[in-house]
């Protein structure tokens, strides 16, 4: 009985390394059929044959062997080996052997192919398998069919190395972190950041990934000058935008620049953030604290810090939190807005504003930017490490004419440019509106978090003052008069896992004695002790007035959901005992 005779159709590409799919599959069918239309040409190299130089039957291996069936690229250097007489197989043990012993390799490191290993270091592939055998003899590699070789675990442990001279991060760790300035990271919107991710990149022009101006990407700079103006009132455009790494590095280049415009001084607040005074210093210039009340930064007394006695007295700028400062929760008043303005008129300074949560209000209507006062003299730096996440490292600065370029300047020095892709995607965050509502729904979040915190003070410590809440993230717990030290009271905490800061660690003059008094805070929790505003006149200066109970500063944000009560116990149990 004859077969019926078919006509074979296109033969399909086998793939470069199938096992069951010899090579000579599509030149077989193709011959029993030459009358049949051309199939596609396979995937395959050529053959090589094998009295070709080792070079081209390298290449075929290469080509017809996955990078899986080989492990990576491995640097082994037998130069010296071999310039000192020793034999090519034992040059590669030994250089095989050190690279595990001092680490290099790791125990369970894939190690390449016999064949791989061979071409690239230009010796026989016996050779290779000769040098694996021994070594799996001696126990520094392990080979199992069909995994190839890798480094043995009982191989030599990596050697300790020295001591890091740089923490990776400073902040202390705890079972409840309550420590200010950071947000609750499980509210980061994965979806709609990927979201927007694949939007924007799906829209970038080519040149978008190419080195571009240290400003920042045109479309966050666009972006961010709409939102600012709708939600802060900030009054400037694109070309005085600048992308940063975090507010601290827009900082540095601010200070940067104003040394080299001749100022040899900065008025900060009298509490603050440390990290940002080291920054101002490492650029070279001096600290002059301002006195603080519950009305904010004792800007009328910047005109007595204005020095005379040249560029090292020089004070070129203030550092001001206008809109909730750091750590107190004060708002600076109209008036002493006002003057910072005037003055930075009359001595060719400026005003830096951070406003480092001005998403963030509970109790009071928002209070626009300062920048929007004199955009000339005002900087206006904001950042999304409090509505996003402090890994972004997305952080922005509205800089005057005259500091756009200087500024960008020293940012090309720096970095050269932000990272593209996270600028991209919080561009397309903010104009689908994504970012409003993640916003919303951050600051019902917060406000529950707070309202939980001042009922279970109220409840539970009810001699606790607590001020600075009607924005932000965190919270300042005034002790009455005859309460434990603060040293003491922070010991106590961090033995019952609690990780918080006292008031006194903010302070920026650590000599002087602590003035400090927002007993008279408009935000102040309604049912605490009344205030004798005999005791403290809100013209008292740091040194000028005794010293203050002490204060806890308390982040409400950090901890999730299920472990705040947890930690609500525990503050509350220390502030009892205080």
């Amino acid at each position: 009985m004859s077969r019926p005779r078919t006509t074979p159709g296109p033969v399909p590409s086998a793939p470069r390394n199938a096992p069951d799919t010899p090579r000579s599959a599509a030149r077989d069918t193709s011959a029993a059929a030459p009358d049949a239309a051309p199939a596609a040409t396979p995937d395959v190299s050529p053959e090589v044959s094998p009295d070709a130089p080792r070079e081209a039957r390298g290449a075929r291996a290469r080509a017809n062997a996955p990078w899986t069936a080989f492990g990576g690229d491995l640097h082994l250097d037998l130069t010296e080996r071999r310039a000192a007489g020793v034999g090519l197989r034992a040059a590669l043990e030994d250089a095989l052997r050190e690279a595990v012993q001092d680490g290099r390799l790791a125990p369970g490191t894939r190690l390449p192919s016999s064949r791989a290993l061979g071409e690239d270091l230009g010796i026989a592939r016996n050779t290779v398998v000769e040098a694996y055998g021994q070594l799996t003899a001696e126990g520094w590699l392990g080979s199992r069919p069909g995994s190839g070789t890798t480094v043995a675990e009982r191989a030599a442990p990596r050697p300790a190395g020295r001591p890091a001279t740089v923490r990776a991060d400073r902040r202390p760790t705890g079972r409840h972190d309550l420590l200010a300035g950071r947000p609750d990271l499980s509210l980061f919107p994965r979806s709609a950041w990927l979201a927007s991710a694949r939007r924007a990149l799906a829209v970038a022009p080519h040149d978008a990934f190419d080195y571009g101006s240290p400003l920042g990407r045109i479309e966050l700079r666009q972006a961010l000058s709409d939102y600012l103006a709708r939600v802060r009132g900030v009054r400037t455009d694109p070309d005085r935008l600048l992308v940063c790494a975090g507010f601290g590095q827009g900082l540095g280049l601010l200070a940067a620049a104003l040394r080299g415009r001749g100022a040899g001084r900065i008025a900060v607040e009298g509490y603050g953030l440390p990290p940002q005074r080291e920054v101002l210093r490492a650029a070279g210039l001096g600290l002059a604290p301002l006195p603080l009340d519950c009305n904010g930064a004792r800007t009328d007394l910047l005109d007595d810090l204005g020095g005379a006695g040249g560029t090292a007295e020089r004070l070129g700028a203030v550092l001001l939190t206008p809109a909730h400062q750091f750590p107190s929760g004060a708002a600076l008043a109209a008036d002493r807005r006002a003057a910072a303005v005037r003055w930075a008129r009359e001595r060719d300074g400026y005003v830096i504003e951070d406003d480092y949560d001005g998403e963030f209000r509970y109790d009071r209507q928002p209070l626009g930017a300062m920048q929007a006062l004199d955009p000339d003299r005002v900087v206006y730096g904001g950042t999304a490490a409090k509505s996003l996440a402090p890994g972004l490292r997305l952080a922005w600065l509205a800089l005057p004419d005259e500091l756009v370029e200087p500024v960008a300047r020293l940012k090309a020095l720096a970095d050269t440019m932000s990272p593209v892709t996270d600028q991209l995607t919080f561009a397309e965050l903010i104009t689908s509106g994504r970012y409003d509502r993640h916003v919303r729904r951050c600051r019902l979040h917060y406000r529950r978090r707070r309202d939980l915190l001042v009922a279970a003070l109220a409840e539970r410590a009810p001699q606790v003052r607590v001020t600075g809440i009607a924005a932000g993230l965190h919270a300042v717990l005034q002790l009455p008069p005859g309460s434990r030290p603060e040293a003491e009271l922070l010991e106590r905490a961090r033995a019952a896992g609690l990780v918080l800061t006292g008031l006194d660690w903010y302070r920026a003059r650590p000599d002087a004695e602590r003035a400090l008094d927002l007993s008279a805070a408009p935000d102040a929790r309604p049912d605490a002790a009344p205030h004798n505003a005999s005791d403290t006149s809100p013209n008292d200066t740091p040194g000028d007035a005794p010293d203050a109970p002490p204060a806890l500063v308390v982040g409400y944000a950090t901890p999730s959901d299920h472990a705040f009560p947890a930690a609500l116990d525990a503050l509350c149990g220390i502030l009892r005992e205080s």
